[in-house]
């Protein structure tokens, strides 16, 4: 079986997926993640119908590297996927720059480019090239693909990408890029399947996980998206900010005394859910929650989403169609419902008992513009990428 490796690695996780390769064409066969990196490692692996293949814990795992986790993962691989090829690994790599607008084969010339992207994305993309550099140590000959968070937010207008800066600095790449990039191009291809007069409609995607992002989108193209700079701008998230005033930036350095490296931890680790409600930054916990501290974490997000949401609806000149993803968009019904009824005044209405079931399409008959929640399936978009680079080894 010849298969291609879909790779997502962050702080402390690593998503994996396999496709095995029939006809050319990739379907999922297994998957996994590695989580509580820099913890208590737990590996767990399954295949596409939910048979367990490998759990496995590191109790005493914390200072184990993403690079020996990596080859802890290509061991097992190698033991127990007997007959599997893998033609090429695809990897997320959160930031693109200006130049990056489409996948790239990597090479050295290609890493040494992207890491001068690190301080643009200092959650992720660090994360992200260390992968690459452990499977070309453990591996060199396997292709590797980059896929680019922002590439698909490369063909929005100039004015969405432009910040009220001095004209040198947006010359030198300080503008607004966008993120969630592959998620977005995925809900477009799904939609084209679904329902094709909306994928050629004006539609805003809401990314709604433990990052958020809100993307508008015409005729399955982005058009303004809620991140700009970095991954930290826009909606409010687990354990990061949003978008804030930079004066609030200036009185924490220059009256509070704090210094940059603390107010990058302050907005990108301490705030958001968790920041807010000084309880958790998952959504699930705070839902479980009595707290009134709780309940005002949600509510903040949800005013936050449904705030954003209207002004890509001036973007887009009106609105034909909402869909919901990832973690939070995907299965909670209350965060979906708040932020509906916030968007009551542009003609949505919900349909409450099919977003309770969380059913694909929830908005209600009289709606005028259309509701769907459409699972997140960014590996599915990284597997397709990889395949136009090695296609012409597939059987």
């Amino acid at each position: 079986m010849k298969a291609i490796v879909s790779l997502n690695s962050g702080s402390s996780s690593i998503k994996f997926a396999l496709y095995a390769l029939d006809g050319g064409t990739p379907h999922l066969s297994a998957g996994g993640k590695i989580d509580a990196i820099g913890i208590a490692p737990h590996l767990l692996a399954s295949t596409n119908d939910g048979k367990i293949l490998l759990d496995r814990d590191w109790p005493n795992g914390e200072a184990m590297t993403h690079a020996e986790l990596l080859e802890n993962l290509f061991q097992w691989s190698a033991e127990h996927l007997d007959g599997c090829e893998i033609l090429g690994i695809g990897h997320r790599v959160v930031h693109g720059g200006t130049k990056f607008a489409e996948p790239r084969l990597v090479d050295e010339n290609l890493l040494e480019e992207l890491q001068t992207l690190c301080p643009l994305a200092p959650l992720h993309q660090p994360h992200n090239l260390a992968a690459i550099r452990a499977i070309r140590l453990l591996q060199p000959d396997l292709p590797q693909v980059a896929c680019f968070d922002t590439a698909f937010h490369h063909g929005k207008p100039d004015l969405a990408s432009r910040l009220a800066l001095p004209r040198s600095l947006h010359e030198q790449g300080i503008r607004r890029y966008g993120f969630h990039g592959l998620s977005y191009e995925h809900i477009a291809c799904q939609l084209r399947e679904v329902d094709s007069s909306l994928a050629h409609g004006r539609v805003i995607a809401a990314h709604l996980g433990n990052g958020a992002s809100l993307c508008a989108m015409q005729g399955g193209r982005s058009v303004d998206t809620t991140m700009g700079f970095t991954a930290l701008d826009g909606l409010m998230m687990g354990t990061r900010s949003g978008s804030i005033d930079p004066g609030v930036i200036l009185h924490l350095q220059n009256q509070m005394g704090m210094s940059a490296s603390e107010v990058e931890q302050l907005l990108y680790r301490q705030s958001g859910l968790l920041g807010v409600s000084g309880i958790s930054g998952d959504m699930r916990t705070l839902s479980d929650s009595p707290a009134p501290e709780a309940k005002e974490a949600i509510a903040l997000f949800t005013w936050y989403a449904a705030r954003e949401a209207g002004g890509l609806v001036s973007s887009l000149g009106g609105l034909d169609g909402l869909v919901f993803t990832a973690g939070i968009g995907e299965n909670n019904a209350n965060v979906r419902s708040r932020i509906c009824r916030r968007l009551e005044w542009l003609g949505l209405a919900i349909d409450e008992r099919a977003n309770t079931a969380n059913e694909a399409i929830i908005s209600a008959p009289d709606s005028r513009v259309k509701i769907l929640v459409i699972p997140a399936n960014e590996e599915r978009m990284i597997a397709s990428h990889t395949l136009q680079f090695v296609g012409n080894q597939c059987p």
